[in-house]
């Protein structure tokens, strides 16, 4: 099982980060990516990847931080991209329910980041929120997914899916999918397993039975459980194919 999505350097495990780590790979999670927000998460991110074989980790400026994002962080940013276990662009992107950052300035980040994506020849792992159509807009206009790329946490239709999918680059879903009567389990019930990576956003989005507590890089064995369930399929072939888009789209060892 992979991780494709947590924030391990995050102050949520700064009491007991090692023990979630080793409880994790013990567990049969044997990757993880550590998603970078801003310099110093893409920084530690990366620290993490020194220390420990199984993670690795993406290097961006989350929508949240895009007023902070400049020529020179941008520089900063394209240097961090070089580490050889630098995987991703991300996390970019819209979030328009919050709006931390002015518009302006999402969009800006956004498609610079996009820019140096193409650039590093990495793919992007995108964050949207309440911003569907203008994220799909951009990613479009900028030719996103020509190294590819993850729309992280789903928050679309399946026709939003198949938008996505026309450009090259995947969906993700996490802990959601096993909350009652969640939209997106419905969506991922559509969306073939050839355009699937799976997550778990630790320490949020906690899947049930853990759902309220800390979530964890190990949880993500009860979303590929979930995801199995929808998909009406054996667990180990299912597990199979999602490392498999996983693998190949991070170009992970």
């Amino acid at each position: 099982m992979i991780d494709t999505h947590c924030h391990l350097d995050f102050e949520n495990y700064d009491d007991d980060r090692e023990e979630v780590i080793r409880e994790t790979i013990e567990g049969g999670v044997d990757r993880m990516i550590n998603i970078g927000i801003d310099e110093s998460t893409s920084i530690k991110g990366l620290e993490l990847s020194e220390k420990y074989e199984n993670i690795y980790a993406s290097i961006g400026y989350h929508p949240h931080s895009a007023s902070e994002f400049s020529k020179q962080v941008q520089d900063k940013l394209e240097r961090l991209a070089q580490h050889p276990k630098a995987v991703a662009i991300g996390e970019v992107g819209l979030d328009y329910y919050r709006n931390y950052s002015p518009r302006e300035d999402q969009i800006n980040a956004f498609r610079r980041q996009i820019r140096l994506a193409a650039e590093m020849e990495l793919p992007i792992v995108v964050h949207i929120r309440e911003a569907m159509e203008e994220s799909l807009k951009i990613l479009k206009e900028e030719n996103a997914g020509e190294f590819g790329g993850v729309l992280h946490c789903f928050p679309g239709s399946y026709e939003d899916s198949r938008r996505a999918l026309d450009m090259n680059l995947m969906v993700a879903f996490g802990g959601t999918i096993t909350f009652n009567n969640a939209r997106a389990a419905k969506v991922a019930e559509k969306v073939p397993l050839k355009q699937i990576v799976l997550e778990t956003d630790a320490p949020f989005l906690t899947p049930v039975p853990f759902r309220g507590k800390r979530n964890s890089p190990l949880y993500v064995h009860y979303v590929y459980k979930k995801l199995a369930e929808i998909k009406e399929t054996d667990f180990a072939e299912l597990e199979k194919k999602i490392d498999k888009n996983a693998v190949s789209l991070f170009n992970l060892s």
